[in-house]
């Protein structure tokens, strides 16, 4: 069966890593609540006028990250990464939950995506 769903894509992840999920996908709800929540690219994605933010578990963490990475203010330099325009934060457990900085990066990542429009595209 294809995951065609977040809750979905929650149902198959071990302990930990299903409640940073899950946790995240609050925070950016509360801090985005015009975002639209997809199951796109293996992942689940966040949208407001194109992808803003998404999360990817892996073995041992949970990847949250953001299109307009690099645009991002990050006075705690939690955001990792070395590509043109994307970064993450790399979590490996619910103690690695930064509410505040999250609710911050998740705002301008969407007030970005209103401005400049959508990422993925240009």
């Amino acid at each position: 069966m294809a995951i065609q769903i977040v809750d979905e894509y929650i149902a198959t992840l071990d302990g930990w890593k299903a409640e940073v999920v899950s946790r995240v996908r609050v925070i950016i709800r509360e801090a985005a609540p015009d975002a639209q929540e997809k199951y796109k690219w293996a992942q689940p994605v966040y949208e407001v006028n194109g992808p803003l933010c998404y999360m990817k578990a892996f073995k041992n963490s949970v990847n949250f990250g953001f299109w307009r990475g690099v645009d991002l203010d990050d006075p705690l330099g939690l955001l990792q990464g070395s590509g043109k325009k994307m970064r993450h934060v790399s979590l490996g457990g619910m103690d690695d939950i930064n509410e505040t900085a999250f609710t911050d990066f998740i705002q301008q990542a969407a007030r970005l995506n209103l401005e400049l429009g959508d990422p993925t595209k240009g």
